[in-house]
């Protein structure tokens, strides 16, 4: 087992650590199939150890069926031979700790693959047996209809049928997401004592971190009631209180809490908690998670009194908690900032803007791989769309997960692939390479250049102690759709949100997104931090 050479065991340095978030199938491809791989992503680290991050969340690579990109894991302990080998995970981890990179792994704690050898056990045993247990498998009513009225994430019913032909097993098994995502019985013991040894074998390895999926979903209400609002998407679930945030979940996390402290050097929990900011932060009290996504922050769009309004809102969850939010404006799952933010030139500046603020704030936060290159989203053709979600909803992901661009050259995938007879897994346009690493490595005023000089300043404030994890944040909104958020006592984070340029509170620029006007004034869609004497 190795520890990251540079950063050492110290106590809570996850909360104010940068972490870059890899999607490997869309990274870099290794080996010339089209598809990105643990290779690609170690023959590419020291790009990200140049970014001044402080390590890597990696999204699933376990073996799995692929429906949901790896969301959909058959085996929990092994490396998908689409990715590698567990050589080459064990290569990678040596790596990256010695560039000073912690690595942090996606764990699916909420559902399996319906390929995964337990499930199939479930479905072979048949209704009553302890193998069903282990998941929620349910008697529908006379009807022929599912046990109760909740509705799938991707779309239509949550349940199907056990085995559909069959006139003895008439049971049905809930899946909040694909048929072919099981949720696992969290009221089960058994499914407790099972992800305990998941997540001993990779803090055995070494790994740093562990990022939970639908932290907040594993149990559901006791007996399974019909809900009374099923239509509206809220929050990442449909709109129905009792698959989201039972007040048994708290006691699992305690669990692996007392878990991963008993290693040493520290690592941490950091929860996919798409909920309210008063509700998310209970899962980062002291005895439970070090870390939860921001996710009311996550979506906002270009608008001063909704970031304001938030921030308020996670500021005081905070007070109560303790635990500072940590930041992110995009991730694999939402639209990437560029579009989110308006599009075109306008939408690259607000996307620049919108980074620096995040990482100007007190706690962590998370960058997109793409990101620190604005990229946007992909308009996909349809017949190449590979979301579970488009298939059953009608929407699609995929444009926030085409394939990384690391050259100028249009060899078919800009990089990507070291061969150019492979199609990337997704398609890419044919202006990507106007977005590649290689283009914006040109380019001094790049945002590739930018983030490395914002978390070079960032490393400094918070060697002089000028940015502390604990600062307190003020916010509020001033002439012309000024943002201001007041970070502790000296450092204020100034974000124009407005169609004027604004006039900055007195104080020193350390750093800003965007030229200040020659009369000194923020240009609209700029961000900038300025101290304080």
């Amino acid at each position: 087992m190795t520890t990251p050479a540079t950063l050492g065991p110290r106590s809570g340095w996850w909360q104010d650590a940068v972490i870059y978030q890899v999607y490997p199938r869309s990274f870099a491809d290794g080996d010339g199939d089209g598809v990105g791989d643990l290779a690609g992503l170690q023959e590419h680290l020291p790009y990200i150890a140049a970014l001044g991050v402080n390590g890597i969340w990696i999204t699933p690579f376990q073996p799995s069926p692929q429906i949901d990109q790896g969301y959909d894991v058959s085996d929990y302990c092994g490396v998908d031979p689409l990715f590698g080998t567990m050589e080459q995970f064990d290569d990678l981890l040596d790596a990256a700790h010695g560039l000073g990179l912690r690595i942090i792994l996606d764990v699916v704690p909420n559902h399996c693959s319906s390929e995964h050898p337990l499930f199939q056990a479930a479905l072979a045993a048949g209704p009553g047996s302890p193998e069903r247990g282990m998941f929620h498998f349910e008697d529908g009513h006379n009807a022929g209809t599912p046990p109760n009225n909740w509705q799938s994430v991707f779309g239509g019913a949550a349940w199907s049928r056990a085995n559909p032909g069959s006139d003895t097993d008439r049971q049905w098994y809930l899946h909040l997401f694909s048929p072919e995502q099981p949720d696992w019985n969290w009221r089960n013991p058994a499914v407790g004592d099972y992800f305990e040894d998941v997540l001993r074998f990779w803090l055995d390895k070494g790994v740093d971190g562990l990022r939970i999926d639908v932290a907040h979903a594993l149990f559901k209400a006791e007996g399974l009631p019909d809900t009374a609002s099923t239509g509206t998407v809220v929050n990442g679930l449909r709109s129905n209180p009792q698959v989201s945030d039972q007040e048994e979940v708290h006691e699992v996390y305690r669990r692996w809490r007392r878990l991963t402290d008993a290693y040493t050097p520290e690592r941490i929990l950091v929860g996919e908690v798409n909920l309210e900011p008063d509700r998310a932060a209970r899962y980062t009290r002291p005895d439970e998670m070090h870390q939860a996504f921001a996710f009311a922050f996550v979506k906002l769009d270009w608008d001063a009194a909704a970031w304001a309004a938030v921030g308020t809102e996670l500021e005081a969850a905070r007070r109560v908690h303790g635990a500072p939010p940590t930041w992110a404006l995009e991730n694999h799952d939402i639209t990437r900032s560029v579009t989110r933010f308006g599009g075109g030139e306008r939408g690259v500046s607000r996307a620049r803007a919108g980074l620096l603020t995040i990482l100007g704030l007190p706690g962590g936060a998370y960058i997109y791989q793409g990101q620190e290159l604005n990229l946007p989203d992909v308009e996909v053709p349809l017949g190449a769309r590979a979301d579970p979600m488009w298939a059953r909803g009608g929407v699609s992901r995929d444009g926030a997960r085409v394939p990384l661009p690391w050259t100028t050259v249009p060899d078919g995938s800009y990089g990507f692939s070291p061969s150019s007879d492979a199609d990337p897994w997704l398609p890419v346009p044919a202006s990507w390479g106007t977005h590649s690493v290689e283009a914006h490595r040109q380019d001094p005023q790049s945002t590739l250049h930018f983030v490395r000089e914002t978390l070079r300043l960032r490393g400094q404030l918070i060697e002089k102690e000028i940015f502390t994890p604990g600062d307190a944040c003020e916010w509020r909104v001033e002439e012309n759709g000024l943002l201001i958020c007041a970070r502790g006592n000296q450092v204020l984070v100034a974000v124009a949100m407005g169609d004027k340029p604004c006039r900055l509170p007195a104080g020193d620029v350390l750093l800003a997104s965007a030229p200040l006007t020659p009369e000194g004034l923020l240009p609209p869609d700029s961000a900038a931090w300025i101290l304080q004497s």
